[in-house]
């Protein structure tokens, strides 16, 4: 009987320190720490994060363990979130992984933060259901990133589309600042809209070449909006709050959802997935299924817990690598930018 394959998975690109712990491919812990510091600011500052990851690290990795079960000495190997991300942030998680590793003598596996966000899809806990077929087009959607991505293979992904400014989830913070509401906004907008008419109010929706995305002209756009109109009210926006967050939030989702629909037509691929942060979202996750009805597309649509920053998606994406012994070496830098091989 061969000796399971145990990773355990280190996430530090951002704000959250997480930690999992997987063997053979199936989650026994996953644990996260947020930092609510950065809410006082209303945005992620770089400083605080990375000094918040120093303080968090091993009460995180040590609570992974224990609710695992697993005794470190039994550790296959680490993987860890190399990028793209906070280079601060991403320090703390590769410096403590590289000592591990070190420590204990076993495997390092660097993890692409995005790879991971797609290979989600393909961990196996109590509520898993099934995993996309190969090949398969997913939308990555986030708050540093937003890109279509056709995955051949684990890692056989290619972007072939992507966005040329700001990201999706970085247009849904940025209008929730516009209108006041306390950072994160994102979620705010997507409870607000739920009582309003997406219909209410009309925003430009940019027009750019082949499958990328453009969400600058419509974050000025509505900063513009909302300036006119408060100039002639005052009180324009908290008489109009659920109106104004369900109008720029389906704005936002038929930009995504117009390009993912134009990518399944050119490459007839009707395996459909989500993945990032705003693959949270309850009208996106809603018009996909609207869409698998539709258009005939088998949609996979991530548990919650795997749409934010976690480890868990570190560890699943450590442990395909860990069967092809893609190893790295601890000369291994953290990258603040890392594009997907």
């Amino acid at each position: 009987m061969s000796k399971p394959i145990i990773i355990l998975g280190i996430e530090s690109s951002c704000d959250d320190t997480a930690a999992a712990v997987i063997i053979d491919g199936k989650l026994l812990a996953n644990v996260v720490a947020n930092q609510l510091v950065h809410k006082q600011w209303g945005g992620v500052v770089p400083e605080l994060a990375s000094r918040a990851h120093q303080q968090n690290i091993i009460p995180v990795v040590d609570s992974a363990l224990k609710k695992s079960g697993i005794d470190k000495k039994d550790i296959s190997a680490i993987a860890f979130t190399r990028g793209p991300g906070l280079i601060g942030s991403l320090l703390v998680g590769t410096s403590f992984a590289k000592g591990f590793s070190l420590g204990l003598n076993i495997p390092l596996i660097e993890v692409n933060h995005m790879q991971g966000h797609i290979l989600a899809h393909f961990i196996s806990d109590e509520t898993k259901q099934h995993s996309p077929s190969f090949p398969f087009l997913c939308l990555t959607v986030s708050g540093g990133h937003t890109q279509i991505v056709l995955v051949k293979d684990f890692f056989d992904m290619t972007v072939i589309g992507e966005t040329i400014d700001d990201a999706a989830g970085e247009a849904f913070d940025k209008a929730a600042k516009i209108l006041n509401l306390p950072y994160p906004g994102g979620p705010l907008i997507d409870k607000y809209a739920r009582l309003g008419n997406p219909k209410a109010y009309k925003f430009t929706k940019p027009q750019i070449d082949k499958l990328d995305f453009s969400f600058s002209g419509l974050k000025t756009g509505f900063m513009n909006f909302i300036n006119n109109e408060t100039s002639k009210n005052n009180g324009f926006v908290s008489e109009n709050l659920a109106n104004i967050c369900a109008s720029i939030q389906q704005t936002i989702i038929d930009i995504l959802i117009t390009k993912l629909t134009k990518a399944a037509e050119q490459t007839g691929i009707k395996e459909i997935a989500i993945a990032g942060g705003v693959s949270a979202n309850s009208q996106l996750r809603e018009t996909l299924m609207n869409k698998k009805s539709e258009l005939g597309w088998r949609v996979y649509i991530p548990d919650f817990s795997y749409c934010t920053d976690n480890a868990a998606m570190i560890a699943i994406t450590g442990y395909y690598k860990f069967l092809k012994k893609d190893f790295t070496t601890q000369s291994t830098i953290p990258l603040a930018r890392y594009a997907m091989k």
